[in-house]
């Protein structure tokens, strides 16, 4: 069966869904519930049981398509259609009922973005794109390409919690933000912050230690709005590689070149 854009509108239901029994579970979420997966990772049932509901009905609407999951859903296919999914990125957010965090879902061709949706359940929006088609925040048209200089612009950034080893570098970067830029903001969640880039809250993001469902989604969304997605040094050759590259720096045109420059300065390959 292939994908057919009809299709995008059950996908957003069946995130919209998901992210509704999320919140349900918000109102009665108690410390007990959580697990801790590694250092300062970690989980809940809220998790697992949200991932088991998206793998469900993606791969119905979707027969025969392969997932890779942040909560152990793991059945990639080969070169044919796959899921991406982080059931809710923010899960500390979560615990500690502090938005922002999200559902996330991105689905893959072969090599290629080709559809993402992210829904930020603190405001309840949802944030959709489709290849070559554009993104939305619900019906509205999102467009980064004219977006301002970097002097002009708030960056966004995630702060490293469990991988250290890179951490006079991040702070280098991080420097000539607080330096070039009008601030920098860390909420928790790269979803969100890839979304907000998209819509133009944030004009530019950058993070390393990234697993593939915290950006996978963000990535289609910030490129379909106008913006572009690098690594620290270059251009990916694929989605597949862009991914998997566990580093990103992301923005309208203008600010991501400034903040690539930085980033580029800062890390060795």
């Amino acid at each position: 069966m292939t994908w057919q854009d009809t299709q995008a509108k059950k996908a957003e239901a069946i995130v919209r869904q998901v992210g509704q029994w999320i919140q349900a579970q918000r109102n009665h979420f108690q410390p007990s519930d959580i697990e801790t997966k590694s250092l300062n990772a970690l989980v809940s049932y809220v998790d697992r049981e949200a991932e088991e509901q998206l793998i469900k009905g993606l791969q119905t609407l979707l027969p025969g398509s392969g997932v890779l999951g942040e909560e152990g859903g793991a059945q990639w296919v080969e070169d044919g259609y796959n899921w991406i999914i982080d059931p809710l990125d923010g899960t500390t957010n979560f615990m500690h009922d502090l938005p922002p965090y999200a559902v996330s879902v991105a689905l893959m061709e072969g090599v290629d973005l080709i559809w993402a949706a992210v829904y930020e359940l603190g405001q309840s929006n949802l944030y959709t794109a489709i290849r070559g088609k554009g993104a939305w925040l619900d019906d509205q048209r999102l467009d980064i390409l004219q977006g301002p200089i970097m002097e002009d612009s708030l960056v966004a950034t995630g702060f490293p919690y469990y991988d250290f080893e890179a951490l006079s570098s991040y702070l280098d970067v991080l420097q000539s933000c607080f330096k070039g830029s009008r601030g920098v903001r860390r909420f928790g969640s790269a979803a969100t912050d890839l979304s907000w880039v998209a819509e133009g809250r944030f004009q530019a993001f950058f993070e390393h230690g990234l697993a593939p469902w915290d950006v996978a989604a963000g990535i289609l969304l910030v490129r379909e709005a106008g913006g572009e997605v690098t690594t620290f040094h270059q251009k990916a050759e694929n989605d597949f590689q862009l991914i998997h590259a566990r580093q990103i720096v992301a923005g309208n045109p203008s600010a991501q070149a400034t903040l690539y420059s930085w980033t580029q300065n800062a890390f060795t390959t």
